[in-house]
């Protein structure tokens, strides 16, 4: 694979999911550490992504600023964010992660709905302090510095004393066999202990992140009660998780 082939595939795969290891995109273009640690590096250098330890995060993550133009996919990304709403009639107490897709779903709360939303990232409770009918309780931690989230026994601790009407669950990859997964063990556990406090769990995704797994499961595809895409609720990539028995929008 020629250089700018990798460079275009690792910018790609960043925007898609947001966060990317080195050693993934290593094994995936079959080519050694080094040179993905090069071509990061070469990428961070133009501003098209921010390396970080191990690996490399969207530019979109940023506390103090919303830029639509840094955000992958933000036309679809506003598509779920409104079918999400749908699903807050208020007065629910609702847990959300992380991701630039619920960055969307906090940025556009209708201003007449009340509720009241525990988040543990940072830059999705900044937002939500422009709703002022929306109760906002961070849950404090251990901060990831790429991902901007509270992470670790206290985040899990608080999180567990929880009883959510609803979550809306922010994925790097789903497999309707293989349920959703992630690669990175601490925020497998922050986002098992936030499936096991809500009644309802609603996955947002981007389509472009079906059929796509990684090393460590958060839960099955039937733990999840409603999917969330741009895509129509009769597309065909759709279809194996409506099979399943899930709730499709």
């Amino acid at each position: 694979m020629l250089r700018e082939e990798r460079l275009n595939y690792i910018i790609n795969e960043v925007r898609i999911r947001n966060r990317v290891l080195l050693t993934d995109i290593s094994k995936k273009l079959e080519v050694s550490e080094d040179t993905i640690r090069r071509d990061l590096n070469h990428l961070d250098d133009q501003g098209k992504i921010k390396k970080v330890h191990g690996g490399a995060i969207s530019n979109s993550f940023h506390v103090y600023t919303y830029k639509e133009e840094q955000i992958y996919a933000h036309e679809s990304k506003v598509v779920i964010a409104t079918k999400a709403h749908r699903l807050v009639q208020g007065g629910e107490v609702i847990i959300m992660t992380g991701g630039t897709t619920n960055l969307e779903v906090a940025r556009l709360f209708p201003k007449d709905i009340n509720a009241t939303v525990f988040t543990p990232s940072l830059p999705i409770a900044m937002q939500l302090l422009e709703h002022p009918l929306i109760e906002t309780i961070f849950i404090g931690g251990k901060l990831s510095h790429d991902a901007q989230i509270s992470l670790g026994g206290d985040a899990i601790r608080t999180i567990m004393g929880i009883n959510a009407d609803l979550c809306f669950l922010g994925m790097g990859n789903l497999d309707s066999q293989f349920g959703l997964t992630e690669f990175d063990w601490e925020v497998v556990q922050l986002k098992k202990a936030i499936v096991e406090s809500s009644k309802k769990v609603v996955a947002l995704t981007i389509s472009e992140k079906i059929n796509s797994s990684q090393r460590f499961k958060v839960c099955s595809t039937t733990e999840i009660h409603t999917l969330i895409t741009e895509l129509d609720p009769e597309h065909p990539m759709v279809e194996p998780f409506k099979l399943k028995g899930l709730e499709v929008i």
